[in-house]
Parts: structure tokens; C-alpha cells; sequence
């Protein structure tokens, strides 16, 4: 069961790795492959897309294989992505290899969800997700570290080269190790060990009825606009945007934007406990005591940034990420929500719907700020300077206030759905 879940849970660090390859060799991708901003943002921006459009037919497949054959699949995706973009020759070629590390990524944290839904007992699955969310994300700081030295002290070939050989390994050993449940059934399904209680473990996103009944309920609606609203800038920050923000416009070195790239990860693995069981002991206050106040803090914090004269300090540039650090753990808070308003039937299609907030929300995040950094001419990285990122950055303001806007909307409906407040009468 352990080695199971260990070698589940490091090729989600490996996933998680490759989809942040870029966050701190952004401006080395960008002289790599002569790249405006624009188009940098498109290999984040695909990736994201078809990480997004694939959780519907990976639900499928997990119900229709198990977990182990389509996460073997997603690590050979992702190894002929990295390796494609070890040798390719220009822009194209490597957006490609993005979307199909895009499509190979989908696969592995679902993956992994499933087999600790039928390998460990059903009472202690909300632990382990958890446990598996933190361990996981300590794979960027393996590409805020060790992926740019390597690339530093070698060459982008080898560098992704080696990550590509990383995803083949692991894809052996998924096949070697990894079986889809305990010998002793015949179905992925979960056991409550202390009441006996058997329920089939369910993957794929009802394409039919069950999306329209999941958004019908405000509940999904508020956990979509929750998961919306407070991870993006994080993904912003640390996929693409943040290196070279701190580097070219706030003239940090690159150890010290590693430094400050790699406190946001290690924050986000602190908060995630204590936000966890802030909202496990105050289920009714979430949104207003959680969510709504981090979104304000981060708001803040980057306005307090860009509003500063010349460079921020060090002390003020740790402050802010420390801020973006509270938007992952406040984003699971969202699945707190799908979870509780949502019948067991209907809880893949929901977590399935919130999911795509976040995503869709990192993507605009991206996409918005290189568009305006070439709008402003600062197209490459010889041209970056503060003031355009400080224009460029200001773009996330709109999706901030959009989905707090939202949040509060649907918080109200859903505490009258719950019975909680009366609905408002019209005059």
C-alpha cells in the first residue's frame, strides 16, 4: 500500500516538476527560442488548456483502466513533450511539446486520487489527498532549483532531456509497482474499515445531465468561483512570470529570485494544515473568514509592490509571495464546498467543474500579462523593465474582483440553498 502511494505521489512531484519547467528559465526560454511575451505566454497558456480539457475523457479512462495504464500513458506523454522540447528547433515545435506535457500531466494527480480512494480506507482519504497536495508540490521547487542550475551549468538539451529520461523511468516503475486495488477485490472501489460501508470509486465528469444539476447548485458555482479566484496568481508567479519579474524588472540575482521563488512553495506547504483545519472547524464561515479576506490579502500585497518607488526591498518581494502562498491552500477550500453541497453521485462532475476555475483563472493570469507587456514593447527580456511589468501585473486586478464579486453572490445562495438565510424579497 505505502510503496504504492510513494511511488504514485513522486511521479506527481515529477509532474508537478514538468509543469512548472518553465518558472524559473522563463528569460531562458525566451532568448532560447527568440519569443515575445506574448508567445511565452502561450506555452503556459496551451499547456494549461490542454491539462484542462483533458480531465473529462482521463475520468473516463480511470473508470474504464484504473489508475495504473493511464498514468503509465500520461509519464510517456509528458517524457516525449520534455524530450521534444530538448531538441526543438523553434517556437512551434515547442509549444507542441508543451501541450502534450499538458495532456501527460492530466493523467497523474487523478491518478494518483484514485488509487488512495481504493488502497487506503475510506476514513482516512481526506488526510492523504492532503498529504498528497503538499508532497507534491515540492516539485517546484525542484524546477525553481535544481532544473535552472542544470540548465545553467549545462545546456537546454541536456537539461530537459533529463526530465524526459525522468518521466521513462517513472513510467516504469508505475507499471512495475503500482496495481489499480488490493488483490483481495475485483473493482476499484473504497471500504470505510469502521463501518463496512462499499462505494465504487467513480473518476469521470458526467458529460450529460450531471453538469448542468452541478452548476444548478450554488454550492459547485461557489466552489468553482473560490478555485477561481484565489490560486491564480500563485500560478502566474511561479510558472512563468515571476523570475522574470524579479530578475529583469526588480533587479534581484537569480539567487536571490530562487530564494524568493522557493518561499512561496515552502509557505504554501506550511499554510496548507492550518488553512485545512481552519475550514474543517468552521464550515459555515469559509468564505467570509478564509477565502474572501486571503483575496483581499493578495490584492494588497501586489499593490503595495507596484505602487512602491524604484525596486521593492527583499523584505517587501518575501511579503508579497508569502501573500500568493495563501491562494493554493485557500484554493482546496473550493473542494471543501463541491464536497459538502454535492450527492456522492455528483461529486466527480463538481470537483471536476471547480477544477476548471482555477485553471482558467491561471490562464487568463498568464496570457493577460504577456499581452501586456508587448503592448508596452517590452516583447523580450532585453526590453523587460519594472514599469511594464507594473502595467502588466495590474491586469490581474480585473479577475480578482470578477470572482470576489461572485464568491459573494454565490455565497448568499448557497447559505439560503442551505436553509442558513432567508431569501431576500423584492420590495
Amino acid at each position: 500500500m505505502w510503496t504504492i502511494w510513494i511511488v504514485a505521489v513522486l511521479a506527481y512531484v515529477l509532474a508537478v516538476t514538468n509543469r512548472t519547467s518553465l518558472s524559473a528559465v522563463g528569460v531562458d526560454a525566451a532568448e532560447h527560442f527568440s519569443a515575445d511575451a506574448s508567445t511565452l505566454s502561450m506555452f503556459a497558456v496551451l499547456q494549461l488548456g490542454v491539462y484542462g480539457l483533458m480531465q473529462v475523457p482521463i475520468g473516463v479512462w480511470l473508470d474504464r483502466y484504473g489508475a495504473r495504464p493511464i498514468m503509465a500513458i500520461g509519464m510517456v506523454l509528458m517524457a516525449a513533450g520534455q524530450l521534444i522540447m530538448a531538441v526543438s528547433p523553434n517556437v512551434g515545435v515547442a509549444i507542441v511539446a508543451r501541450m502534450l506535457l499538458g495532456a501527460g500531466d492530466a493523467a497523474i494527480f487523478p491518478g494518483v486520487l484514485r488509487l488512495v480512494a481504493t488502497w487506503f480506507p475510506a476514513q482516512r482519504n481526506p488526510i492523504m489527498v492532503q498529504l498528497t497536495g503538499i508532497v507534491g508540490q515540492l516539485g517546484q521547487l525542484v524546477a525553481i532549483l535544481p532544473l535552472a542550475a542544470l540548465l545553467h551549468a549545462t545546456s537546454w538539451s541536456i537539461a530537459f532531456g533529463g526530465l524526459a529520461g525522468l518521466a521513462a523511468l517513472f513510467t516504469i516503475l508505475i507499471v512495475a509497482l503500482v496495481r489499480n486495488h488490493p488483490p483481495e477485490r475485483d473493482a476499484d472501489v473504497s471500504v470505510n474499515t469502521e463501518t463496512g460501508a462499499i462505494r465504487v470509486v467513480t473518476s469521470a465528469i458526467d458529460t450529460r445531465v450531471g453538469i448542468r444539476a452541478a452548476w444548478a447548485n450554488p454550492g459547485t458555482r461557489l466552489a468553482f468561483w473560490s478555485h477561481f479566484t484565489t490560486p491564480f496568481a500563485g500560478t502566474a508567479f511561479v510558472m512563468l512570470w515571476g523570475f522574470p519579474f524579479l530578475t529583469a524588472g526588480e533587479g534581484l540575482s537569480s539567487g536571490q529570485a530562487s530564494l524568493v521563488q522557493s518561499t512561496l512553495v515552502l509557505m504554501g506547504i506550511v499554510f496548507g494544515p492550518v488553512i485545512g483545519i481552519l475550514s474543517s472547524r468552521n464550515p459555515h464561515r469559509r468564505s467570509r473568514m478564509l477565502v474572501l479576506p486571503i483575496v483581499a490579502i493578495q490584492l494588497l500585497a501586489w499593490i503595495v509592490v507596484l505602487a512602491w518607488p524604484g525596486p521593492a526591498p527583499l523584505w517587501l518581494l518575501l511579503l508579497l509571495v508569502v501573500a500568493l502562498a495563501l491562494g493554493g491552500p485557500a484554493s482546496m477550500i473550493a473542494f471543501d464546498h463541491a464536497r459538502t453541497h454535492n450527492p456522492s453521485h455528483q461529486l466527480s462532475t463538481a470537483t471536476g467543474i471547480t477544477n476548471v476555475g482555477g485553471f482558467l483563472a491561471g490562464l487568463l493570469a498568464i496570457l493577460f500579462i504577456g499581452v501586456a507587456l508587448d503592448l508596452q514593447g517590452a516583447s523580450d527580456p532585453s526590453s523587460y523593465s519594472l514599469e511594464a511589468f507594473r502595467i502588466a501585473f495590474l491586469t490581474q486586478v480585473p479577475i480578482w474582483l470578477t470572482g470576489a464579486a461572485f464568491i459573494v453572490r454565490e455565497r448568499r445562495r448557497t447559505r439560503v440553498h442551505m436553509g442558513l438565510d432567508r431569501p431576500r424579497r423584492d420590495p
